[in-house]
Protein backbone atom coordinates (compact mmCIF):
# COMPACT_ATOMS: atom_id res chain seq x y z
CA UNK A 1 0.00 0.00 0.00
CA UNK A 2 1.48 3.10 -1.18
CA UNK A 3 2.12 6.46 1.84
CA UNK A 4 -1.17 7.98 0.44
CA UNK A 5 -3.37 5.44 1.18
CA UNK A 6 -1.97 4.77 4.30
CA UNK A 7 -2.27 8.40 5.38
CA UNK A 8 -6.37 8.18 4.23
CA UNK A 9 -7.00 4.97 5.93
CA UNK A 10 -5.31 6.60 9.29
CA UNK A 11 -7.50 9.55 8.60
CA UNK A 12 -10.38 7.27 8.43
CA UNK A 13 -9.59 5.96 11.24
CA UNK A 14 -8.90 8.96 13.36
CA UNK A 15 -12.22 10.04 12.19
CA UNK A 16 -13.74 7.27 13.97
CA UNK A 17 -11.45 7.62 16.74
CA UNK A 18 -13.16 8.82 20.43
CA UNK A 19 -10.90 9.84 23.36
CA UNK A 20 -11.84 6.71 24.88
CA UNK A 21 -9.93 4.51 22.49
CA UNK A 22 -6.11 5.60 22.98
CA UNK A 23 -2.53 4.58 22.93
CA UNK A 24 -1.61 4.89 25.98
CA UNK A 25 1.73 7.05 27.00
CA UNK A 26 4.83 5.32 28.07
CA UNK A 27 6.16 5.35 31.29
CA UNK A 28 7.88 9.46 32.27
CA UNK A 29 10.88 7.47 34.76
CA UNK A 30 13.04 5.18 32.32
CA UNK A 31 15.65 5.95 34.85
CA UNK A 32 15.79 5.44 38.61
CA UNK A 33 13.57 7.91 40.34
CA UNK A 34 13.46 8.69 44.40
CA UNK A 35 9.71 9.94 43.21
CA UNK A 36 6.58 8.35 45.12
CA UNK A 37 3.29 9.48 43.63
CA UNK A 38 1.76 10.36 46.68
CA UNK A 39 3.82 12.95 47.99
CA UNK A 40 4.32 16.57 46.81
CA UNK A 41 6.48 17.02 43.55
CA UNK A 42 9.71 18.72 45.18
CA UNK A 43 10.28 21.95 42.51
CA UNK A 44 13.46 24.21 42.18
CA UNK A 45 13.36 27.33 39.88
CA UNK A 46 16.35 28.55 37.67
CA UNK A 47 15.70 31.74 36.38
CA UNK A 48 12.89 33.67 38.58
CA UNK A 49 12.55 36.82 36.23
CA UNK A 50 9.20 38.00 34.86
CA UNK A 51 8.45 34.61 32.86
CA UNK A 52 9.95 32.73 35.83
CA UNK A 53 7.48 34.12 38.30
CA UNK A 54 4.15 33.25 36.17
CA UNK A 55 5.32 29.72 36.73
CA UNK A 56 6.03 30.31 40.57
CA UNK A 57 2.26 31.73 41.00
CA UNK A 58 0.85 28.35 39.06
CA UNK A 59 2.57 26.68 41.31
CA UNK A 60 2.19 28.21 44.26
CA UNK A 61 -1.87 27.57 44.27
CA UNK A 62 -1.06 23.89 44.34
CA UNK A 63 -1.24 21.72 47.42
CA UNK A 64 0.40 18.82 45.64
CA UNK A 65 3.87 21.19 45.34
CA UNK A 66 6.41 22.16 47.29
CA UNK A 67 8.43 24.99 46.53
CA UNK A 68 12.18 24.40 47.47
CA UNK A 69 15.02 26.74 46.02
CA UNK A 70 15.09 29.47 43.55
CA UNK A 71 18.70 30.18 42.02
CA UNK A 72 18.83 33.93 40.43
CA UNK A 73 21.29 35.96 40.32
CA UNK A 74 19.18 39.28 40.98
CA UNK A 75 18.20 39.68 44.30
CA UNK A 76 15.17 41.81 42.90
CA UNK A 77 13.73 39.22 41.16
CA UNK A 78 14.46 36.92 43.77
CA UNK A 79 12.58 38.82 46.62
CA UNK A 80 9.37 39.00 44.48
CA UNK A 81 9.42 35.12 43.78
CA UNK A 82 9.35 35.02 47.68
CA UNK A 83 6.89 37.61 47.98
CA UNK A 84 4.04 35.49 45.63
CA UNK A 85 5.02 32.44 48.29
CA UNK A 86 4.59 34.77 51.18
CA UNK A 87 1.45 35.87 50.04
CA UNK A 88 0.12 32.16 49.05
CA UNK A 89 0.83 31.01 52.81
CA UNK A 90 3.99 29.06 51.37
CA UNK A 91 7.14 29.06 53.20
CA UNK A 92 9.99 30.96 51.67
CA UNK A 93 12.46 28.86 49.30
CA UNK A 94 15.88 28.52 49.98
CA UNK A 95 18.20 31.20 47.65
CA UNK A 96 21.14 30.76 45.07
CA UNK A 97 22.18 34.05 44.33
CA UNK A 98 25.98 34.18 44.37
CA UNK A 99 26.51 34.58 40.72
CA UNK A 100 25.39 33.26 37.54
CA UNK A 101 26.40 29.55 38.41
CA UNK A 102 25.18 29.07 41.80
CA UNK A 103 22.25 27.00 39.89
CA UNK A 104 24.75 24.13 39.94
CA UNK A 105 24.23 24.30 43.94
CA UNK A 106 20.49 23.76 43.89
CA UNK A 107 20.96 21.04 41.50
CA UNK A 108 22.62 19.21 44.43
CA UNK A 109 19.98 19.80 46.75
CA UNK A 110 18.76 16.11 47.53
CA UNK A 111 15.34 17.77 48.24
CA UNK A 112 14.37 18.26 44.35
CA UNK A 113 12.71 16.02 42.18
CA UNK A 114 12.05 18.95 39.24
CA UNK A 115 13.08 22.07 37.81
CA UNK A 116 11.96 25.14 36.25
CA UNK A 117 14.21 26.50 33.58
CA UNK A 118 13.07 29.95 32.69
CA UNK A 119 16.72 31.83 31.60
CA UNK A 120 17.75 34.02 28.69
CA UNK A 121 18.43 31.53 26.10
CA UNK A 122 22.19 30.66 25.94
CA UNK A 123 21.58 28.90 29.26
CA UNK A 124 18.78 26.16 28.40
CA UNK A 125 21.74 24.10 27.37
CA UNK A 126 23.88 23.94 29.76
CA UNK A 127 21.29 24.54 32.69
CA UNK A 128 18.97 21.91 31.36
CA UNK A 129 21.66 19.13 30.70
CA UNK A 130 23.30 19.56 34.32
CA UNK A 131 19.85 18.85 35.67
CA UNK A 132 19.56 15.84 33.95
CA UNK A 133 22.66 14.55 34.88
CA UNK A 134 22.20 15.46 38.49
CA UNK A 135 18.65 13.49 38.46
CA UNK A 136 16.43 16.59 38.43
CA UNK A 137 13.44 16.33 35.53
CA UNK A 138 13.34 19.19 33.53
CA UNK A 139 10.98 21.55 32.46
CA UNK A 140 12.50 24.13 29.71
CA UNK A 141 11.35 26.86 28.40
CA UNK A 142 10.97 27.59 25.16
CA UNK A 143 13.86 29.34 22.76
CA UNK A 144 15.41 28.61 19.83
CA UNK A 145 19.14 26.91 20.34
CA UNK A 146 22.32 28.74 19.62
CA UNK A 147 24.03 26.45 17.97
CA UNK A 148 22.39 22.83 16.29
CA UNK A 149 25.09 20.75 18.39
CA UNK A 150 23.05 22.20 21.41
CA UNK A 151 20.26 20.18 20.34
CA UNK A 152 22.29 17.01 19.46
CA UNK A 153 23.57 17.55 23.18
CA UNK A 154 20.08 17.72 24.56
CA UNK A 155 18.92 14.63 23.03
CA UNK A 156 22.60 12.84 23.87
CA UNK A 157 22.09 13.42 27.71
CA UNK A 158 19.02 12.82 27.78
CA UNK A 159 19.97 8.97 26.11
CA UNK A 160 22.45 8.92 28.66
CA UNK A 161 20.71 9.89 32.12
CA UNK A 162 17.09 8.89 31.06
CA UNK A 163 16.13 11.81 32.86
CA UNK A 164 13.20 13.30 31.37
CA UNK A 165 12.98 17.01 29.94
CA UNK A 166 9.13 18.60 28.96
CA UNK A 167 9.32 21.14 26.21
CA UNK A 168 6.69 24.14 27.91
CA UNK A 169 5.33 25.04 24.47
CA UNK A 170 2.22 27.39 26.01
CA UNK A 171 0.49 27.85 22.70
CA UNK A 172 -0.04 24.33 21.64
CA UNK A 173 -2.69 24.59 24.89
CA UNK A 174 -3.93 27.50 23.06
CA UNK A 175 -7.73 27.43 23.29
CA UNK A 176 -8.53 27.61 19.79
CA UNK A 177 -5.59 25.33 18.40
CA UNK A 178 -7.17 22.66 20.32
CA UNK A 179 -10.41 22.85 19.35
CA UNK A 180 -8.87 22.93 15.62
CA UNK A 181 -6.46 20.03 16.65
CA UNK A 182 -9.80 18.34 17.73
CA UNK A 183 -11.22 18.60 14.83
CA UNK A 184 -8.23 17.37 12.51
CA UNK A 185 -8.00 14.27 14.88
CA UNK A 186 -12.11 13.86 14.00
CA UNK A 187 -10.51 13.81 10.05
CA UNK A 188 -12.72 16.82 9.65
CA UNK A 189 -9.75 18.42 7.48
CA UNK A 190 -9.42 15.48 5.68
CA UNK A 191 -5.67 14.97 4.81
CA UNK A 192 -3.47 17.46 5.94
CA UNK A 193 -1.40 19.54 3.38
CA UNK A 194 -0.29 22.97 4.51
CA UNK A 195 0.43 24.70 7.75
CA UNK A 196 0.85 27.99 8.83
CA UNK A 197 2.52 30.14 12.14
CA UNK A 198 4.58 32.28 13.67
CA UNK A 199 5.63 34.39 16.42
CA UNK A 200 3.93 38.11 14.83
CA UNK A 201 4.34 40.20 17.62
CA UNK A 202 5.53 43.63 18.23
CA UNK A 203 8.05 43.27 20.82
CA UNK A 204 10.32 46.83 20.25
CA UNK A 205 8.45 48.04 24.13
CA UNK A 206 9.76 44.61 25.34
CA UNK A 207 13.37 45.10 23.27
CA UNK A 208 13.91 48.27 24.96
CA UNK A 209 12.84 49.88 27.99
CA UNK A 210 14.71 53.04 30.46
CA UNK A 211 16.56 50.00 32.54
CA UNK A 212 14.05 49.99 35.69
CA UNK A 213 10.56 48.55 34.17
CA UNK A 214 10.17 46.32 31.54
CA UNK A 215 7.86 47.83 28.83
CA UNK A 216 7.50 50.19 26.41
CA UNK A 217 10.13 52.67 29.15
CA UNK A 218 12.93 53.67 26.97
CA UNK A 219 16.01 53.15 24.20
CA UNK A 220 17.74 51.27 26.24
CA UNK A 221 19.37 47.29 25.93
CA UNK A 222 22.00 45.45 27.08
CA UNK A 223 23.47 46.23 30.17
CA UNK A 224 21.85 49.56 30.87
CA UNK A 225 18.36 47.39 29.68
CA UNK A 226 16.47 45.55 32.17
CA UNK A 227 14.80 42.12 32.28
CA UNK A 228 14.61 41.03 28.42
CA UNK A 229 15.97 44.02 27.13
CA UNK A 230 19.08 43.36 29.55
CA UNK A 231 20.09 40.02 27.21
CA UNK A 232 17.77 39.16 24.39
CA UNK A 233 17.80 42.41 22.00
CA UNK A 234 21.53 41.15 21.61
CA UNK A 235 20.43 38.22 19.41
CA UNK A 236 18.99 40.71 17.18
CA UNK A 237 22.20 42.71 17.16
CA UNK A 238 24.29 39.36 16.34
CA UNK A 239 22.00 36.68 14.60
CA UNK A 240 19.74 36.69 11.40
CA UNK A 241 17.15 33.85 11.96
CA UNK A 242 14.10 32.16 13.07
CA UNK A 243 14.69 33.39 16.20
CA UNK A 244 11.63 32.45 18.21
CA UNK A 245 10.30 28.98 16.01
CA UNK A 246 8.18 26.82 19.00
CA UNK A 247 5.04 29.31 18.71
CA UNK A 248 4.69 28.85 15.32
CA UNK A 249 5.49 25.24 14.83
CA UNK A 250 4.69 24.08 18.35
CA UNK A 251 1.05 23.87 17.15
CA UNK A 252 1.26 22.60 13.76
CA UNK A 253 3.83 19.84 14.52
CA UNK A 254 1.48 18.57 17.05
CA UNK A 255 -1.50 18.48 14.17
CA UNK A 256 0.69 16.72 11.67
CA UNK A 257 2.70 14.05 13.97
CA UNK A 258 5.87 15.72 14.36
CA UNK A 259 7.97 12.99 15.28
CA UNK A 260 5.25 10.69 15.95
CA UNK A 261 4.34 9.06 12.51
CA UNK A 262 6.20 12.33 10.49
CA UNK A 263 8.85 14.42 10.51
CA UNK A 264 10.55 17.97 9.04
CA UNK A 265 12.56 17.23 6.29
CA UNK A 266 14.31 20.10 5.07
CA UNK A 267 13.67 24.16 5.18
CA UNK A 268 14.91 27.44 3.51
CA UNK A 269 14.66 31.02 4.92
CA UNK A 270 14.98 34.52 4.14
CA UNK A 271 15.38 37.82 5.80
CA UNK A 272 13.93 40.82 4.72
CA UNK A 273 16.18 44.09 5.44
CA UNK A 274 16.47 45.81 9.06
CA UNK A 275 15.01 48.78 9.82
CA UNK A 276 12.59 48.47 12.52
CA UNK A 277 14.75 48.28 15.48
CA UNK A 278 16.50 51.91 14.30
CA UNK A 279 13.13 53.53 13.17
CA UNK A 280 11.89 52.85 16.73
CA UNK A 281 15.22 53.88 18.93
CA UNK A 282 15.16 56.96 17.01
CA UNK A 283 11.57 57.75 17.42
CA UNK A 284 11.39 57.26 20.75
CA UNK A 285 10.75 60.09 23.30
CA UNK A 286 14.44 58.96 25.56
CA UNK A 287 15.85 57.75 21.72
CA UNK A 288 16.86 60.22 19.42
CA UNK A 289 19.31 60.15 16.17
CA UNK A 290 22.07 61.05 18.63
CA UNK A 291 21.68 58.33 21.43
CA UNK A 292 24.08 55.87 21.54
CA UNK A 293 21.78 53.12 20.13
CA UNK A 294 20.94 54.79 16.76
CA UNK A 295 24.62 53.73 15.87
CA UNK A 296 24.25 50.14 16.58
CA UNK A 297 23.84 47.81 13.31
CA UNK A 298 21.06 44.79 13.65
CA UNK A 299 21.57 42.09 11.79
CA UNK A 300 18.10 40.43 12.65
CA UNK A 301 15.74 41.20 9.38
CA UNK A 302 12.29 42.31 10.40
CA UNK A 303 10.60 39.59 8.40
CA UNK A 304 12.23 36.41 8.34
CA UNK A 305 9.94 33.54 6.61
CA UNK A 306 11.02 30.14 6.96
CA UNK A 307 9.40 27.48 4.37
CA UNK A 308 9.88 23.58 5.53
CA UNK A 309 9.06 20.00 4.04
CA UNK A 310 7.57 17.11 5.76
CA UNK A 311 8.68 13.45 5.13
CA UNK A 312 4.27 12.80 4.59
CA UNK A 313 4.28 15.46 2.19
CA UNK A 314 3.51 18.37 4.02
CA UNK A 315 5.06 22.24 4.05
CA UNK A 316 4.48 24.65 6.60
CA UNK A 317 5.42 28.63 6.68
CA UNK A 318 6.80 30.78 9.75
CA UNK A 319 7.08 34.17 10.14
CA UNK A 320 9.13 35.61 12.49
CA UNK A 321 8.12 39.27 13.28
CA UNK A 322 8.92 41.36 16.20
CA UNK A 323 10.84 44.17 15.26
CA UNK A 324 7.80 46.47 13.23
CA UNK A 325 4.31 47.98 14.60
CA UNK A 326 1.76 45.26 14.11
CA UNK A 327 -1.17 43.93 16.04
CA UNK A 328 -0.59 40.74 17.83
CA UNK A 329 -1.29 37.86 15.19
CA UNK A 330 0.72 34.34 15.36
CA UNK A 331 -0.90 33.73 11.64
CA UNK A 332 -2.09 30.41 12.18
CA UNK A 333 -3.79 28.15 9.25
CA UNK A 334 -4.24 24.48 8.46
CA UNK A 335 -5.48 23.27 5.32
CA UNK A 336 -6.39 19.97 4.37
CA UNK A 337 -8.19 18.35 1.44
CA UNK A 338 -11.65 18.86 3.40
CA UNK A 339 -11.43 22.24 5.52
CA UNK A 340 -9.30 25.25 5.81
CA UNK A 341 -8.69 27.61 9.20
CA UNK A 342 -7.05 30.49 9.76
CA UNK A 343 -6.98 32.92 12.58
CA UNK A 344 -6.91 36.55 13.46
CA UNK A 345 -5.95 37.70 16.72
CA UNK A 346 -4.38 36.10 20.00
CA UNK A 347 -7.20 33.09 20.12
CA UNK A 348 -10.48 34.32 20.87
CA UNK A 349 -13.11 31.82 19.41
CA UNK A 350 -14.38 34.20 17.34
CA UNK A 351 -11.08 35.29 15.56
CA UNK A 352 -10.85 32.99 13.00
CA UNK A 353 -12.17 32.12 9.76
CA UNK A 354 -13.42 29.06 8.67
CA UNK A 355 -14.05 26.64 5.45
CA UNK A 356 -15.71 23.32 4.33
CA UNK A 357 -16.36 23.00 1.63
CA UNK A 358 -18.97 20.15 1.74
CA UNK A 359 -20.67 21.49 5.09
CA UNK A 360 -20.63 24.33 3.35
CA UNK A 361 -22.22 23.84 0.40
CA UNK A 362 -19.36 24.79 -2.16
CA UNK A 363 -19.81 28.56 -1.16
CA UNK A 364 -16.89 29.49 -1.59
CA UNK A 365 -17.32 32.20 1.49
CA UNK A 366 -16.06 31.67 4.75
CA UNK A 367 -17.60 31.51 8.23
CA UNK A 368 -16.17 32.62 11.49
CA UNK A 369 -15.41 30.09 13.72
CA UNK A 370 -17.04 31.09 17.10
CA UNK A 371 -19.56 28.39 16.53
CA UNK A 372 -17.04 25.90 15.20
CA UNK A 373 -14.68 26.42 18.11
CA UNK A 374 -17.41 26.07 20.99
CA UNK A 375 -19.18 23.25 18.75
CA UNK A 376 -15.77 21.45 19.11
CA UNK A 377 -14.41 22.58 22.23
CA UNK A 378 -11.35 20.22 22.85
CA UNK A 379 -12.57 18.51 26.35
CA UNK A 380 -9.15 19.44 28.34
CA UNK A 381 -10.93 22.83 28.10
CA UNK A 382 -13.89 21.97 28.90
CA UNK A 383 -12.77 20.30 32.39
CA UNK A 384 -10.72 22.82 32.94
CA UNK A 385 -11.55 26.07 32.61
CA UNK A 386 -12.95 27.25 35.55
CA UNK A 387 -9.33 26.71 36.73
CA UNK A 388 -7.20 28.07 34.49
CA UNK A 389 -9.27 31.24 34.25
CA UNK A 390 -6.54 33.90 35.27
CA UNK A 391 -3.83 31.68 34.38
CA UNK A 392 -1.13 33.83 32.51
CA UNK A 393 -1.75 34.09 28.35
CA UNK A 394 -5.32 32.92 28.82
CA UNK A 395 -5.00 29.98 30.53
CA UNK A 396 -2.56 28.76 28.96
CA UNK A 397 0.01 28.70 30.82
CA UNK A 398 -2.03 26.71 33.72
CA UNK A 399 -1.99 23.41 31.06
CA UNK A 400 1.71 23.65 31.03
CA UNK A 401 2.72 23.60 34.28
CA UNK A 402 -0.42 21.21 34.94
CA UNK A 403 0.60 18.61 32.53
CA UNK A 404 4.18 19.14 34.14
CA UNK A 405 3.33 18.54 37.59
CA UNK A 406 0.71 15.81 36.74
CA UNK A 407 2.87 13.32 34.26
CA UNK A 408 5.72 13.58 37.09
CA UNK A 409 2.96 12.32 39.82
CA UNK A 410 1.70 9.58 37.51
CA UNK A 411 4.67 8.68 35.95
CA UNK A 412 3.46 9.42 32.43
CA UNK A 413 5.58 10.59 29.80
CA UNK A 414 5.56 14.41 28.72
CA UNK A 415 3.50 14.95 25.49
CA UNK A 416 6.26 17.24 23.98
CA UNK A 417 9.57 15.75 25.13
CA UNK A 418 13.22 16.14 24.33
CA UNK A 419 12.95 14.98 20.56
CA UNK A 420 10.15 18.16 19.99
CA UNK A 421 12.54 19.99 21.90
CA UNK A 422 15.82 19.34 20.02
CA UNK A 423 13.86 19.17 17.07
CA UNK A 424 11.93 22.37 17.14
CA UNK A 425 14.68 24.56 18.62
CA UNK A 426 17.07 23.46 15.74
CA UNK A 427 14.89 26.06 13.34
CA UNK A 428 16.72 28.52 14.74
CA UNK A 429 20.38 27.60 13.84
CA UNK A 430 19.32 25.98 10.44
CA UNK A 431 17.48 28.89 9.47
CA UNK A 432 20.52 31.39 9.75
CA UNK A 433 22.33 28.79 7.82
CA UNK A 434 20.36 29.08 4.97
CA UNK A 435 19.65 32.87 4.99
CA UNK A 436 23.62 33.13 5.23
CA UNK A 437 23.45 31.16 2.09
CA UNK A 438 21.05 32.91 0.43
CA UNK A 439 18.25 31.05 1.24
CA UNK A 440 19.53 27.82 0.11
CA UNK A 441 17.52 24.75 1.67
CA UNK A 442 19.73 22.52 4.51
CA UNK A 443 18.53 18.99 5.74
CA UNK A 444 16.87 18.99 9.10
CA UNK A 445 18.23 16.12 11.25
CA UNK A 446 16.29 13.00 12.92
CA UNK A 447 16.75 13.34 16.23
CA UNK A 448 14.74 10.69 16.85
CA UNK A 449 17.26 8.28 14.72
CA UNK A 450 14.44 6.85 12.97
CA UNK A 451 12.09 6.26 16.11
CA UNK A 452 9.47 8.98 14.31
CA UNK A 453 8.30 5.77 12.57
CA UNK A 454 6.94 3.88 15.59
CA UNK A 455 6.16 6.89 18.16
CA UNK A 456 2.48 7.31 18.61
CA UNK A 457 0.78 10.80 19.43
CA UNK A 458 -0.05 11.26 23.05
CA UNK A 459 -0.73 15.23 23.04
CA UNK A 460 -4.08 15.93 23.66
CA UNK A 461 -5.39 12.66 23.59
CA UNK A 462 -7.06 12.56 26.94
CA UNK A 463 -9.05 15.51 28.91
CA UNK A 464 -6.62 15.29 31.22
CA UNK A 465 -3.80 17.05 30.04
Amino acid sequence: MDNTSSRRNFIKTAAMASFGALVLPNSLFAYSSDFKSDKKVRVGFIGVGLRGQEHVKLLAKRNDVEIVAFADPDKRMLAASQKILKDNNKSAAQEFSNGDYDYRNLLKLKTIDAVVIATPWEWHLPQGTEAMRAKKIVGMEVSGAIKLQDCWEFVKVYEETKVPIFMMENVCYRRDIMAVLNMVRKGMFGELVHGRGGYQHDLRGVLFNDGVTPYNSGAEFGEKGFSEAHWRTEHYVKRNGELYPTHGLGPVAVMMDINRGNRLTRLSSFSSKSVGLHKYIVEHAKGGENHPNAKVKFNQGDIVTTQIACANGETILLTHDTSLQRPYDLGFRVQGTEGLWQDFGWGDFNQGHIYFEKTMNHTHRWENTEKWMKDYDHPIWKKFESTAAGAGHGGMDFFVMNTFIECIKRNIEFPMDVYDLALWYSITPLSEESIAKGGQAVDIPDFTNGQWKTRKPVFGMTDEF
